[in-house]
């Protein structure tokens, strides 16, 4: 038996034969041709195959993992039209009279070494995708089949990484688990196996040889291993752990219809964090109190122009209508650091995540915000609908903010359009928020912790950098400490605050939340119901009175 670790991806225990996946090795020559434009002929008809072959991908992944997870075949088959990358192609095949195999190769490896060289962690990833495209286009060139082969039974599929068009052509069903040997917590591959809810590992140092291909494994997602030909023993004891997940599961699915209330008769919010309407069906299957982060800026993202007035009201009311009176709280557009859009045609930052992101584009771009808000006040005519503002560091951003939704208001009446009066909150995601709470409590309807940036801001420690990981700490008493006095200032001020970032899903904290009065945690669907078990089972005075006597005794 050999173990080896990885990073957990997603929970869960996944026990099957693995299946080594290797990409085809294309062998790519230079060729001297003699006529440059009948092989930049070729190379433009293979490429538009390739397009072809990417919206087909797009397809398929729309059904099957959503628009937003789609929306990266949109973006190779941009990749793929740009003049850059193609003058470069052209350029080599005529001035060195060379095949478009070798051309193509040459110039995915140029513009790979480009990006992989930038400093910015998403414009790194943006390597594997030029990559992928060239290969694409390669693989076209030269006739040779693409596709993954069929899995004969549900397997563990372990690689040296995988592209979003080699796992979406995956058939689901024949998927156990994703274990791979690089790639990222944000990688595509992570973003799949969290959709489909299966246990996967990513940089896991193991050999992709017939030492782990057909034998037997197990991922235990919890603990970040994989067994390959595991003994009787650990097959054994994995098989109960395995069981006991899915009893856990089933006992999950008896809380549903459950008030979120301790035993002493506190009462929390439980919502689910979304990033489109597609999410929709999740949130409702994991009976979600309402929504308490939508991710707007997915709108943006998965379009190559601005989204009108009218395409993002109609998002927002079918996510209201469909909440049926539930709360939706709708983040306003968060591009910028790692979310980039190029249509926005932003400046180059040294250091995006301190840049021009979020409320700042919307201030100084106040006619896309003004867009966003009208179709937001619009929509709150049909359903329980709240406006939530990224980013913010000081008061005068809110009194801004205030002047801008008045101007919008004041346009609709203006017009004769009907309109609600949606809940006004902001995110508190700087440690400059944090400390100013008290003031800032005063302009709002309500408080939403963004824990993700907050802890990348207070221990100035970059979230994407893997190489920071052993820095990183969640759990940071500076983190806590001013959780707890937002949550103090909110409540001092009459208005109620929520966690919506990755924290509040970390179960060994819910107590703590709850102990702090925290109204709110907002997560992925999938963990509304292990929270709520928490919280059922929850006496908050004893747990506080126990927390007292450990802290005296500790003194």
């Amino acid at each position: 038996m050999n173990i080896y670790e990885g990073k957990s991806v997603f929970h869960g225990i996944a026990i099957g034969r693995i299946s080594v996946y290797k990409k085809g090795e294309q062998q790519v020559k230079r060729v001297k041709i003699k006529d440059a434009e009948a092989e930049i002929a070729r190379f433009e008809e293979s490429k538009a195959q390739a397009v072809k072959q990417l919206q087909g991908l797009y397809d398929k992944a729309l059904c099957e993992v959503g628009e937003a997870n789609a929306a990266i075949f949109e973006v190779h088959q941009m990749m793929m039209e740009d003049d850059g990358y193609n003058d470069s192609i052209k350029n080599m095949i005529r001035t060195q009279e060379i095949n478009a195999e070798y051309a193509v190769a040459s110039t995915g490896d140029n513009f790979a070494q480009i990006f992989a060289s930038m400093d910015d962690d998403y414009m790194k990833e943006r390597a594997a995708d030029v990559r992928d495209i060239s290969e694409r286009i390669i693989t076209v060139l030269s006739g040779t089949d693409s596709a993954m082969a069929a899995a004969k039974e549900p397997s563990i599929i372990v690689a040296e990484d995988l592209a979003p068009s080699e796992t979406v052509q995956l058939d689901k069903d024949m998927v156990l688990s994703f274990v791979t040997v690089h790639g990222s917590l944000n990688s595509h591959t992570a973003i799949l196996a969290r959709t489909m809810a299966i246990p996967a590992l990513v940089g896991t140092p193991l050999p992709l040889d017939e030492t782990t291909d057909g034998k037997l494994g197990i991922v235990d997602g919890t603990s970040g291993k994989i067994y390959v030909d595991p003994d009787e023993q650990t097959l054994t004891e994995m098989k109960i752990k395995q069981q006991k997940e899915l009893e856990r599961k089933e006992l999950l699915q008896t809380l549903k219809g459950r008030e979120n209330v301790t035993l002493d008769g506190k009462k929390v919010m439980l919502y689910a964090n979304i990033g489109n309407i597609k999410d929709l069906a999740t949130v409702l299957q994991n009976d979600a109190g309402g929504i308490g982060l939508f991710r707007s800026e997915f709108i943006y993202l998965e379009k190559d122009s601005y989204p009108t007035e009218e395409e993002q009201f109609q998002i927002y009311k079918q996510a209201a209508e469909t909440m049926a009176g539930k709360r939706v709280i709708i983040r306003t557009l968060d591009i910028g650091a790692d979310k980039q859009c190029s249509y926005f045609e932003m400046e180059q930052e040294e250091n995006p995540a301190l840049g021009c992101r979020a409320i700042r584009i919307c201030l100084t771009r106040p006619e896309i915000f003004k867009t966003q808000l009208r179709a937001l006040f619009r929509a709150s005519a049909y359903g329980k609908i709240a406006i939530m503002y990224p980013m913010i560091t000081s008061v005068k951003e809110v009194k801004r903010i205030q002047e801008i939704v008045a101007l919008v208001k004041e346009e609709l009446t203006e017009q004769g359009i009907d309109f609600g009066e949606p809940e006004q909150g902001i995110m508190i995601e700087t440690p400059a928020a944090v400390m100013v709470s008290d003031e800032l409590a005063k302009e709002v309807d309500f408080f939403s912790i963004g824990t993700n940036d907050l802890t990348q801001y207070t221990l100035a420690i970059d979230r994407q950098n893997t190489k920071l990981d052993e820095f990183y700490d969640a759990h940071h008493p500076a983190i806590l400490r001013m959780i707890s006095m937002v949550v103090e200032h909110a409540h001092r001020a009459g208005i109620w605050a929520g966690i919506c970032g990755e924290l509040g899903a970390d179960q060994t904290l819910t107590q703590e939340f709850l102990a702090m009065g925290v109204d709110e945690l907002s997560v992925s669907p999938g963990s509304i119901l292990p929270l709520r078990k928490i919280v059922l089972e929850t006496n908050v005075e004893e747990y506080k009175a126990g927390k007292e006597n450990v802290n005296r005794t500790e003194t």
